[in-house]
């Protein structure tokens, strides 16, 4: 499932980042990595961007970003 595919509220665990070159590399940097928990936060009026929190700190994302980052182990939060 694509990150972008989540709803507000709930939790999953990233299983792999996709794309290639700086912006693959970026995600990297910022904490999307195998086995991280991802929290959406919400999104925007009109659905872009997203905004998740992981490791303590949010971050927005485009959903074509959110679409190259796949997940696994989707829970409901609250």
């Amino acid at each position: 499932m694509d990150l972008s595919e989540l709803k507000e509220g709930q939790t999953a665990t990233v299983a792999r980042v996709g794309g290639d070159g700086p912006f693959r590399r970026r995600l990297l940097e910022m904490g999307f990595l195998r086995g991280t928990d991802i929290y959406v936060e919400k999104y925007a009026p009109l659905r872009d961007p997203i905004e998740l929190i992981l490791k303590g700190y949010h971050v927005s994302l485009r959903m074509d970003e959110a679409a190259r980052i796949q997940v696994e182990n989707v829970r409901d939060s609250r």
